[in-house]
């Protein structure tokens, strides 16, 4: 199959929409079809054998790590060129929408996928008012794919709830061969630690940004004795947290990658993840796979990975003490520690990145096979 992506952020942007594309084009490429990205421009024209056409755009005010790039005509003729059998919009906002435009014009098939709660975003960002209208833009692009994708069965639920139609779960993936126990290290422990080697060591690896609600593990840092807290990622929010978590034994990491962030994750006590807006939380599952036990809140498309005293703890996002109980309860364990370490690992073994991206294969095939474009929204 030739495919076209278009996405709304690519490398060399980190983030775990970008993780998620990075392995699904490279198996993708690997199983014999031929996949070209439309993306903002980031200086690459090509991963792992899949041709980059870069788009130019501008900075997002509220979230400059976002560039904008808006569909312009010469992207018809490099479509015409690759020819696509099939279009696949991920995140369909502003570039996504010429995918969609073009998928209709030059009467391509089209798939979309969903991966970032973008209503539940804007009450972080002040713009909660506007979540309905957000809905029904969503709706009216989502409607237009043959088959739409999420990536939690609570996602399906919503998007089912808010009228869009023809969805399914996309299952998740994990890279088990660069995330895994055997890279807890001293060194990278007194890398996260400032030193602090025998203290315990809480992470939180990913965006810094508001809706990540990493200020709320700050009452949980104060709550352990000794404890110290590596905060791994970059973001629009990390100086209000600088000044959030000021006077606290807080080490502001910045980005890592490849053995040393799998080092990261292996290396500390427990990963603390409070957000409320996951469709999924890639990094969660990044955790498990280095054998780090995780705590999180029970919400969004958490419950799918996290189970209950079995490969980590959940907590009530409305208890404001619920994750300072669950990490007390985590720390206070040993041999307990242990099995949750070692059931967290055997979960992500579960969910490899080539059975994920052999089941979008089917999507993609399913889709060709029906062979009719869904009535206009």
């Amino acid at each position: 199959m030739r495919i076209a992506i278009f996405t709304e952020t690519f490398l060399p942007k980190v983030d775990g929409i970008v993780t998620r594309l990075k392995h699904t084009v490279e198996h993708l490429q690997n199983f014999g079809n031929e996949v070209c990205i439309f993306c903002p421009e980031g200086g690459l024209t090509e991963y792992k054998g899949a041709k980059i056409k870069g788009v130019s755009g501008f900075p997002l005010p509220l979230y400059p790590e976002l560039k904008l790039a808006f569909p312009r005509p010469s992207m018809r003729e490099a479509i015409e060129a690759f020819n696509p059998d099939l279009i696949h919009v991920v995140n369909p906002a502003v570039l996504g929408v010429g995918g969609i435009y073009y998928s209709r014009s030059l009467n391509i098939p089209l798939v979309a996928s969903y991966h970032t709660h973008l209503p539940k975003y804007l009450e972080h960002y002040n713009l909660g008012m506007l979540e309905g209208v957000l809905w029904e833009l969503l709706k009216a692009m989502h409607n237009k794919a043959a088959i739409n994708l999420c990536t939690s069965t609570a996602m399906k639920t919503a998007l089912t709830e808010h009228d869009i139609e023809r969805v399914e779960v996309w299952q998740k993936g994990v890279d088990t061969e660069l995330f895994r126990p055997d890279l807890r290290s001293d060194e990278m422990r007194d890398r996260l630690t400032k030193g602090h080697l025998d203290a315990p060591l809480l992470i939180y690896i990913g965006r810094l940004s508001a809706e990540k609600e990493i200020d709320r593990i700050k009452p949980v840092l104060e709550s352990i004795p000794g404890a110290r807290l590596a905060l791994v990622g970059d973001g629009p929010h990390r100086e209000e947290l600088e000044k959030h978590f000021a006077g606290t034994p807080t080490n502001f990491v910045g980005y890592l990658e490849g053995e040393a962030l799998g080092s990261a994750y292996a290396s500390a006590d427990a990963f603390i993840f409070p957000s409320r807006t996951e469709t999924l939380g890639l990094v969660l599952l990044e955790a498990m796979a280095a054998g780090c036990p995780v705590i999180a809140a029970d919400a969004g498309g958490i419950p799918d990975i996290v189970t209950n005293g079995v490969n980590g703890f959940m907590f009530d996002p409305t208890d404001e003490q619920g994750a300072i109980r669950a990490t007390q309860k985590l720390l206070g364990m040993k041999a307990e520690r242990e099995l949750l370490r070692q059931n967290a690992r055997v979960e992500a073994e579960r969910w490899g990145w080539e059975a994920a991206t052999r089941q979008l294969e089917k999507f993609y095939v399913d889709v060709l096979s029906a062979g009719e474009m869904p009535i206009a929204a």
